[in-house]
């Protein structure tokens, strides 16, 4: 059970992350909010934001050991996926440690005005949203074996394409 909750999490956490954030880039022109020098974030164009997807399996391998650790609350009800993107929102996102836009910390500590300072807030709701629900169903259905192929290419696909187009950057920089 621990393996199969670990991997489902690193695969949905990897794939609702790259899928709503692309959305998110798109509808938020993240483009010129990561210009914004009050941001005090790497450009768009930066090869660690362009590899952000990469990181991701590493987060839902942390992700995934609290979900196992929480497997009876959080698997075993039927309001399971709820509970768990409550704790997602109350604990990752507005009381985290860190003054993160959004948070109660970043209300406090940062000059944002909390508008501007919390343009991702839609953002991380709704791949917080995602990541609870289909974590919960893909553990609690594990009978749909087309459900793990699916989930499975397309996370590959995920971590091969910016991998290729870091790759790509690279070798025109030499070339050029």
């Amino acid at each position: 059970m621990f393996w199969a909750i670990i991997t489902k999490t690193i695969i949905v956490h990897t794939l609702t992350y790259f899928i709503i954030g692309l959305i998110a880039f798109k509808v938020f022109n993240y483009t010129a909010l990561l210009a914004d020098p009050t941001h005090n974030m790497r450009q768009a164009t930066h090869p660690l934001v362009r590899a952000g997807a990469l990181f991701q399996p590493v987060r839902g391998f942390l992700f995934g050991i609290v979900f196992y650790l929480l497997r009876d609350i959080l698997f075993l009800q039927t309001n399971g996926w709820l509970i768990m993107w409550i704790m997602l929102i109350i604990v990752g996102i507005f009381s985290t440690f860190a003054a993160a836009p959004g948070s109660i910390e970043g209300f406090i500590y940062t000059k944002s005005a909390f508008g501007k300072s919390s343009f991702g807030l839609l953002e991380i709701l709704s791949q917080s949203l995602l990541l609870s629900f289909i974590t919960y169903y893909w553990v609690n259905h594990p009978e749909y074996v087309w459900l793990t192929w699916l989930l499975s290419i397309i996370f590959v696909m995920t971590l091969i394409l910016p991998a290729l187009g870091l790759l790509a950057s690279r070798a025109n920089r030499r070339l050029g």
